[in-house]
């Protein structure tokens, strides 16, 4: 009887022990891929940056952010 138990205990926590790992794996994927997502964006705002202020110097006007007519 006490045997038994000492095995269900020893059971739910190795079923916990996967969980866990599987969970961390999760995790670092997660992290992996937001901190790859926030570079694209960086790079991605340093572009449009960057074409914005070739557009305007090409043009000789200073770009201003102006809401669209439909607001």
């Amino acid at each position: 009887m006490e045997e038994d138990r000492l095995v269900n205990i020893e059971s739910k926590v190795a079923l916990q022990e996967d969980l866990m790992e599987s969970l961390n794996q999760t995790v670092y994927r997660q992290q992996k891929k937001i901190d790859e997502l926030e570079a694209l964006c960086t790079a991605l705002a340093g572009r449009l940056k960057d074409m914005a202020a070739l557009a305007a110097s090409s043009a000789g006007q200073r770009i201003v952010d102006e809401r669209p007519p439909h607001y």
